[in-house]
């Protein structure tokens, strides 16, 4: 093990195919209004989480939600849980403002986010 450890879970990601409709449900569900709506993105801030919307699952063609957990040092997260076992999915990539995120499968093909701030 490098020593480094998970923040915890707060960013969710959501594949929706109504993104005008998901937005309306979340704003609803959350009580707040989305901080970032865009055309390929809405996010919404609520409680310490990061609920975002993408649709059509994005470029990365996501089938269903996927949890990211914050890490410290995504290069050496992703390096520990692959050598226990996970495969390797979205390698590490910046999705703007200095933010990278990876994803995983776990042995059953469960999705996992890694996802770093700088």
């Amino acid at each position: 093990m490098t020593g480094s450890s998970t923040q915890g879970i707060k960013t969710i990601l959501h594949p929706v195919s109504n993104l005008a409709g998901a937005k309306a449900v979340y704003a609803a569900l959350l009580g707040v209004p989305p901080q970032t709506d865009e055309s390929y993105y809405v996010g919404f801030e609520a409680a310490g989480q990061h609920i975002g919307l993408v649709p059509r699952g994005g470029p990365q063609g996501m089938a269903s939600p996927v949890a990211y957990w914050h890490v410290p040092d995504i290069e050496g997260k992703l390096a520990e849980v692959t050598a226990a076992g996970a495969t390797g999915k979205e390698r590490v990539h910046d999705v703007g403002g200095g933010r990278l995120v990876a994803t995983v499968t776990d042995l059953d093909g469960n999705v996992l986010g890694l996802l770093q701030d700088r």
